[in-house]
């Protein structure tokens, strides 16, 4: 099984800590981002990461290179050469995600930390049958997030709200996804703003609603 890790970020948020290190390398819980995703991943049976990077590449790749040996899992790193949102990273890595198996995949963003549900994920993925699965979480303050809008009785989104000035939903895109591998065929290598705008047809996707701890996002957690 394989997981797309999105780090092309400039990690703004996170400055100055992020001016010279990239936002995955930034610790948490005495340990950089990226490697609490990668160690999740492999406990569930994730056997290839590939990363697309682009701000501070170098530094990433010379992380990743040890990253690679010590925790015993191949780690491939694709370049961004320009800004190409969170949905053109999938087209980039196309020929690393499709591998003729069939098998589903993992995309997540860099900056999610959480207890990393992947397990029940994987079993929600192939009960409902579908092509794409998105985790959602509840917050409090949807209007600061992207809003995943759903039927509660099916499962099917209905559309997607960025920071809703009314209300729509508590229900936000927690930035992990599990995707079949016919679902890269709809991206194409361009800059798209993200996977869930990306479809014309936001009912590919079914919610995966989790109660599982989240932390609202990196960058609060450091400012607060």
């Amino acid at each position: 099984m394989k997981a797309l890790i999105l780090v092309g970020g400039f990690g703004t948020r996170l400055r100055p800590l992020t001016l010279s290190l990239p936002k995955p390398l930034v610790d948490f819980a005495n340990k950089p981002m990226i490697i609490h995703q990668i160690e999740a991943l492999k406990a569930v049976g994730v056997d290839e990461v590939v990363l697309t990077v682009n701000y501070q590449a170098e530094v990433m790749l010379n992380f990743l290179k040890d990253a690679e040996a010590n925790l015993k899992i191949k780690i491939t790193c694709l370049r961004e050469t320009e800004s190409i949102g969170t949905a053109g990273p999938l087209a980039l890595a196309r020929d690393k995600l499709v591998d003729g198996s069939g098998e589903p995949f993992f995309v997540l963003n860099s900056d999610v930390i959480s207890e990393y549900p992947f397990k029940e994920m994987i079993e929600f993925h192939k009960a409902h049958g579908g092509e794409a699965s998105i985790m959602v979480t509840k917050v409090d303050e949807p209007s600061k997030y992207g809003v995943v809008v759903m039927e509660e009785t099916t499962g099917k989104v209905e559309k997607f709200v960025e920071k809703p000035k009314l209300y729509v939903g508590n229900k936000i895109n927690a930035g992990i996804y599990l995707l079949n591998p016919s679902v890269v065929d709809k991206i194409e290598l361009r800059p798209n703003p993200t996977i869930s705008t990306s479809f014309p047809n936001p009912t590919t996707f079914t919610f995966f609603s989790t109660i599982s701890t989240f932390f609202p996002t990196i960058s609060t957690f450091y400012k607060n």
